[in-house]
């Protein structure tokens, strides 16, 4: 796993671990916006020049205020030149979501005053329900895997948790709170679990199927270009696989036939 550290001048730096002595870390969700700093970035040092770069520079400090010397953010900690890289790290999403101490939760289109925002929801709460964060097809797994999910405005003031905002994100997600609160995954019929993907949007296509792939416990190989009725028909030969109702099954079926 790769990791980013900010050193005493403030600038980015990567180091890799084997997955046995991984540290703790904190890791970032957010939604692609213009301008995001990629692996390459990074790489040939044009980084700072990116819109993006601020939110990861606010990852790195902030995780640093938890006392958390690594972090990870999606945007330039996967090389995606490299397909074999690509598919183990999309396959690995959810665990390494799973396994942060902290997620930061950027939210650039939820607006804050200089106020502490926690002293006046009802400011930021209607930006907060309507947040395209929460339409993403990504951002599903990195709501359910953290056990501790911090969300931010875009003034990177602390709004709360998923805990202390559980009934809000409830009422947006329609997913259950048992599930906000770290309830086993499984526990959840495939078909219930389906839903909470339903309104969801991806950029690729595929990505519709493989972004649900840690929501089930699922490895399959990435073929970008397949479509997503194809990425979705091999996602259901996944799915009936596990040790399912028959019923849970069919229903399951029904909604990925008409997707």
């Amino acid at each position: 796993m790769r990791l980013l550290s900010l050193n005493e001048h403030g600038d980015l730096a990567w180091r890799e671990f084997s997955q046995d002595k991984i540290p703790p870390y904190a890791i970032l969700s957010h939604t692609w916006r213009a301008e995001e700093v990629s692996f390459v970035d990074l790489e040939d040092k044009s980084s700072k020049s990116k819109a993006g770069y601020r939110k990861i520079v606010f990852c790195g400090e902030q995780a640093a205020r938890d006392n958390l010397q690594y972090f990870w953010v999606d945007t330039c900690c996967i090389d995606k030149r490299n397909n074999t890289e690509l598919t183990e790290a999309i396959n690995s999403m959810f665990r390494w979501y799973r396994g942060a101490v902290k997620c930061y939760v950027y939210l650039s289109d939820v607006s804050t005053s200089a106020n502490d925002p926690r002293m006046c929801q009802s400011a930021w709460e209607a930006d907060f329900r309507n947040s395209k964060w929460f339409t993403r097809g990504w951002t599903l797994q990195e709501l359910l895997a953290p056990a501790s999910v911090v969300f931010y405005s875009s003034q990177h003031k602390e709004l709360g948790d998923k805990k202390s905002l559980a009934s809000v994100i409830h009422g947006v997600t329609r997913i259950p709170i048992a599930a906000l609160d770290g309830h086993a995954l499984d526990t959840f019929s495939a078909s219930e679990r389906m839903a909470w993907a339903a309104k969801r949007q991806t950029t690729k296509d595929e990505d519709g199927a493989y972004c649900l792939l840690g929501i089930f416990s699922i490895f399959m190989p990435l073929i970008y270009g397949e479509g997503k009725e194809n990425a979705l028909r091999r996602l259901r030969r996944e799915i009936d696989g596990l040790p399912l109702t028959s019923m849970v099954s069919v229903t399951c079926y029904v909604y990925l036939d008409q997707h």
